[in-house]
This record gives structure tokens, sequence and C-alpha cells, in this order.
């Protein structure tokens, strides 16, 4: 099997490949809609919804962990330079010993916590100590998922080895059988067991093991299938291992920040995990559409770079990126701000979901939304360093990240639980400056080590896409309607109504970008060996 040819060569440009990503994780990102919509009208906001909501937590934090945010994060650059250095054989021999050092650890870790499923409430969710039945619910649901950690973990590995080779539609898709797995659940299966809960549990291992086999056959004409290997001595297995330690933690921070979060939430009144979690749910959407597609396709661009020695495109290729996100990220937070209500109302607001707790998911809505812009750059500066090999950075801005996190919680839960009942958005406020901070202190980073250089377009894209999101809010102002609007229509009305409005506000922000001159061609990412203009 002949070598792949570099990414950004193989894909077309940086800006085609973030274009493939972000549709197919816009299409998963919007069935995952549908499954919140799902749960959402099936257990709302109740006690057992939160005790599903926590045992979830609690593996898909770790899967961000290994799949997607430290092991990725570790492993594309060794691979790369692996790739540089070596051949097709040394890449298959390095992948092999890859997936057994991962799989053996991830088997050990699932047996213990399986055993340990007690502990493991009492530490996340120390409020359910007081409650029984969400205690004991809440140890059964994590029995049962739990698995899902090394199933997804394992496909994050083979998405990673995808990616490295220019293959970034199928893994980006993956996610989207999770979904459908859920989402078959609770229509098929949950209606068959008295507690429907247990049927969403079954329905993420399912999806589990969907993500993993999907992506095999790809592999295989690769002709990089893994084959397992114990040999944690392996001398690049241990270079990953070195790099992945430290960066558990650097390139985390807002997931950690997001665990602790659900602890201080399980101490609150009941409903607070689960109005986090639908206000969160909605963050997602514009983070992992286009900067989780922007970070997938740069990491390995990145890190080719880093190893042919090519320092300028370097620069331009993470300017290009942090040009990108900013692009969506505003006017996207910006909506979030002013929606909230109306976006909320018209997924979520059936069945079990009540409109007490719509007004409050709305809330910590808003205060994630004021740090949208912060999640989308940690995306794409952190791999600014990890292509470079360097985690330590990362990880010492992450600790002053994360003690802000905790002071800020200690405040802000108090000052908006005693003034707004709301104590919940004080949780997500401070996730929010703890993240702002975060990608600050990254961005002063790269800036200061001549890793980071603004680029000309700046001073073309910069003032229009501020006035044009100016614009956009006076649009939608104009055009939202009440709140008691909202209310009383029938979902059919609240779907075409905001369908309207998004498809409005994005022709509003496009259109304006265009009248003052923005074009296609100002963002497309920089061709490689060309100076900038």
């Amino acid at each position: 099997m002949s070598e792949v040819a570099e990414p950004e060569k193989r894909s077309g440009g940086l800006l085609r490949s973030s274009v493939i990503v972000g549709t197919m994780t816009g299409l998963s990102r919007v069935l995952g809609l549908i499954r919140d919509v799902t749960l959402a009208a099936l257990v709302g906001a109740n006690a057992n919804a939160d005790a599903f909501f926590i045992a979830f937590k609690i593996p898909n934090f770790l899967r961000r962990l290994f799949a997607e945010g430290a092991f990725s994060q570790a492993f594309i650059p060794v691979l790369a330079e692996c790739r540089e250095q070596g051949g097709q054989s040394a890449v298959r021999e390095f992948i092999d010993r890859v997936a057994g050092v991962l799989g053996g650890v991830l088997l050990v870790l699932t047996l213990a916590i399986l055993m340990a499923a007690p502990l493991v409430v009492t530490v996340f969710a120390p409020g359910f100590l007081s409650d029984p039945f969400k205690f004991d619910l809440t140890r059964d649901l994590i029995r049962i998922m739990f698995p899902y950690l090394m199933l997804i973990s394992l496909a994050g590995l083979c998405a990673a080895v995808l990616n490295s080779y220019g293959r970034f539609a199928i893994p980006a898709f993956t996610p989207a059988l999770l979904n459908v797995s859920v989402i078959s659940a609770a229509m098929f299966v949950a209606p068959e067991f008295d507690e429907p809960v247990y049927a969403l549990a079954i329905g993420v291992v399912v999806g589990g093991v969907a993500q993993l086999v999907f992506q095999l056959p790809p592999l295989y004409r690769l002709a990089i299938l893994p084959r397992p290997r114990w040999q944690p001595g392996h001398p690049r297995v241990r270079q990953v291992l070195t790099l992945m330690i430290p960066a558990l933690f650097g390139v985390s921070v807002s997931q950690i920040n997001l665990l602790l979060d659900s602890v201080l939430a399980s101490l609150l009144p009941t409903g607070s995990i689960s109005w986090l979690y639908y206000s969160d749910r909605l963050t997602e959407l514009p983070l992992g559409v286009f900067a989780i597609a922007v970070a997938t396709v740069i990491l390995p661009t990145l890190s080719a770079q880093q190893a042919a020695d090519r320092e300028q495109d370097y620069r331009r290729t993470l300017d290009w990126a942090v040009r990108s996100v900013l692009l969506i990220g505003v006017p996207s937070a910006v909506a979030l701000l002013m929606l909230a209500e109306p976006i909320l109302i018209t997924l979520f607001q059936y069945g079990a979901m009540s409109e007490r707790d719509v007004t409050q998911a709305s809330l910590s809505l808003r205060a994630y939304a004021l740090g949208l812009c912060a999640f989308m750059l940690i995306k794409v500066l952190a791999p600014g360093f990890y292509a470079r090999q360097d985690t330590k950075t990362p990880v010492r801005i992450g600790i002053w990240a994360m003690l802000a996190n905790m002071v800020l919680n200690l405040i802000l839960v108090f000052l908006l639980l005693k003034f707004f009942d709301a104590g919940h958005a004080g949780l997500a406020l401070a996730t929010a400056l703890s993240a702002s901070l975060n990608a600050y202190l990254l961005w002063r980073g790269l800036l200061e080590r001549g890793d980071y250089q603004f680029g000309a377009e700046w001073r073309l894209l910069l003032p229009r896409a501020l006035g044009s999101t100016l614009a956009m809010i006076v649009f939608l102002v104009a055009l939202t309607p009440t709140f008691e609007l909202w209310v009383n229509w029938t979902w059919i009305e609240r779907g075409v109504r905001m369908a309207g409005l998004c498809v409005a506000g994005l022709g509003c922000y496009a259109s304006c970008l265009f009248l003052t001159g923005v074009r296609v061609s100002h963002l497309r990412a920089p061709v490689a060996g060309r100076d900038a203009r």
C-alpha cells in the first residue's frame, strides 16, 4: 500500500477538509439534538434524568481524555514523526503496540470502575448521598455504561489514525451512530422498562460498539488495521505515554471544569444537573461543528509541518485556524445569548420538560455562551503546542485556569443562588470565565515563542465581522417574537419560526460580510510555501 500524501495536499486544502469534517460533525450534532429532544420529552429534568446524566458524564469525560483529548494530541504528532522517519511497516508496528497498551489499560480501568461504582458516585455526585434512590440508580447506570469508555477510546484511536492519513469524513460521521443508537433505545426499548433510563444506558453501549466497528473497514483498506500487541516498553509507545500524561490535564481543562460543575451541581436543587446538561449541549453545537472540525484538520497538518521544519507554514496555519473559528464563534455566541429561551422552548419544552426547566436552563445557556469563543480558541490553540510535542506549557496554563474556576465557582454559585436562585448558572459562568483565561494564556504563550503571528487578513476581517454581527443583532431584535408566543405555539410553529430566525440571522451576517468586501478567497487556508499577502 502506497504512502498517503500529507493531509493538506490530499484533501485539497485545510478549508475543504474543515468543511468536510464540519458537515459530518454537523450531521452528528443535529442527531445529537434530536437525541436530547427525545431525552427531554422522556425524562425531563427530574431525579432520574440527573442520575442518567451524571452516569453518562463520567465515561464521556474520560472518553474526551483518552479518545479525543490527551491521547490524540500525543499520538498524532508521534505518528507523523514515525511516518516521516520510518516506513509503512514502522507505522503498522507502532499502531499495533499503541492499540495493545491502550486497550489493556482501559480494560483494567473499566473492571476497576465496575467494582468501585458506589465510590465513583460518592466522588462525582456527593449530593446524591442524601437521596438513596438517585444514588442507587446512578451506581447501576455506571455499571451498565462504563464499558462504553473502552469501546469509544479504541474508536478514537482508529479516528486519529484515519485523520493522520487525511481520511476525515468517516471519523467525523462516526459519533452520529451513538445518537442513532440512543434515539432508537428511547423510542423502541424504553417502553419495555419500568425505569426508561436503563434502556438509554444500553443504547449508549450499543452505540460504542457501532462506532468502533464502523471505522475498521477503512483501516483495513489502508493496510493499517490495528492488531493489538502489549509492549509498553516500545520506544514510540513510551514517547506517547510521556506526552500523554501531562496532556491528560492540560488539554482537558474545560472538561475537568465541567465535571467539577457536576459535583457541585449535585449539591444544588434537583434539576440543576439536567439544566446544565441541556444548555451545555446547545453550546456544543457550534463548538463541535466549527472549532473541533478545524482542530481535527490542523493537528495532523501542524505535526507534518513541524516534522518537515516548515515554520512559516506552521504559523500561518495557526493564524488561519484562529480567524476561522472567531468568524463563526462571535455571531454564534451572540445568537445563543439573544435566543436562549426560544431555542430551549423549541427543542425541549415537551412532555416531562416544564416551563421552569426552560427558564433555568436559559440562564446557564447564556453563561456558557459568554465563553463560547474561548472554548473554540482552546480547541485550535492547544494543537500549536502539542504538534511540537510540548505538553508542559498547556499544563501550567491549565493549572491557573483550574484554580480560577474553583475560586469563581465558590463566589458565583453563592451570589447567584442567593440573589437569583440560580446557583447552576454560577457554575456555567465560572466555566466560561476560566476558559477565557485559559485561551488568553495559550494565545499569549504562542505569541511569545514566535509560533503565532497575526496575518494581514485581520485588518480586513475583524472590523467587517464585528460590524456584521452588530447588524445581525439589530435584525434579530426586530424579528424575534415574544416569550409568550413561543410558549403557546405548537411544535411545528416553533420549529418553523426558529428555522426562519436562524436562516435570517445567518443570511444577514453573511450578506453584510459580502457587502463589505469579504470573499471566500479571504477565508481559504494558506498554501504551503507561499508567503502571506
